[in-house]
């Protein structure tokens, strides 16, 4: 039985190499489709294939090296730029320091300089209340120098009226001195009391008047360009209390 089956199994084995050698097309057809009808047996080709498309898209549960070392070259380029942009910044507050440090020169100089300024000012304000009558008292002067020629004068040759005389032009000098100057005399238009140019140094109470009056003047008061120098003094009636 068993040799019967073993000589039938020769005779196979010869009939499908005879027909593989006549028929090389359909021998091959054959045996892909018997590859399509065991799925489970994969060919060494087709084991290649797929661990080349694996590696192509699907994910692995293992990096490649080359990966690796692509993911720490980004690293350091983030930490370089990094780097960069910190020294880019210390450097802007370098300058930023500078320009403060110039800022703070430039203002302690220029409250120095102020400071200056300021003295100078007050020197030059003390100067002028000192020298500003200059011109004034030099003309004072010439007046006094005819004061010192009207003294020198002898008694024998001076009487009453000369020396009146030249009181009297000694006087007019002074007032046109003062109008130069514009100081004028405050004249008294009537009697009526004002007192933001009067001062009154004495009252007396009469009957005779319903408002106070003037009725002495006692000492010239003066403007000095239409404002108070210093008022007149006045002695001055006022009604009598009842």
């Amino acid at each position: 039985m068993t040799g019967k089956k073993s000589e039938k199994e020769k005779n196979e084995q010869i009939k499908k190499e005879k027909f593989e050698y006549e028929n090389p097309e359909k021998q091959k057809g054959q045996e892909d489709q018997e590859k399509k009808e065991l799925p489970f047996e994969v060919s060494d080709q087709e084991e290649i294939e797929y661990l080349g498309h694996e590696a192509e898209g699907e994910p692995k549960t293992c990096e490649p090296a080359e990966k690796v070392e692509s993911s720490k070259d980004k690293e350091e380029e983030v930490v370089n730029k990094l780097k960069e942009e910190l020294e880019t910044r210390e450097k802007e507050i370098a300058q930023l320091k500078n320009q403060v440090e110039e800022l703070k020169d430039k203002f302690l100089r220029s409250l120095a300089e102020l400071d200056n300024v300021r003295k100078r000012v007050e020197k030059e304000r003390e100067e002028y209340y000192q020298f500003a009558l200059t011109d004034l008292l030099r003309e004072i002067l010439s007046v006094i120098d005819n004061f010192e020629r009207a003294l020198r004068t002898p008694e024998s040759e001076a009487d009453g009226k000369t020396f009146k005389e030249g009181v009297e032009l000694i006087y007019r000098m002074l007032l046109n001195l003062l109008r130069k100057y514009g100081v004028t005399p405050i004249e008294l238009q009537d009697k009526s009391f004002d007192p933001s140019i009067h001062h009154a140094l004495a009252l007396e109470e009469s009957d005779e008047v319903s408002e106070p009056e003037i009725k002495e003047e006692m000492q010239k008061g003066y403007l000095i360009h239409n404002r108070l120098l210093r008022p007149t003094m006045v002695k001055v009636i006022i009604p009598k209390k009842k």
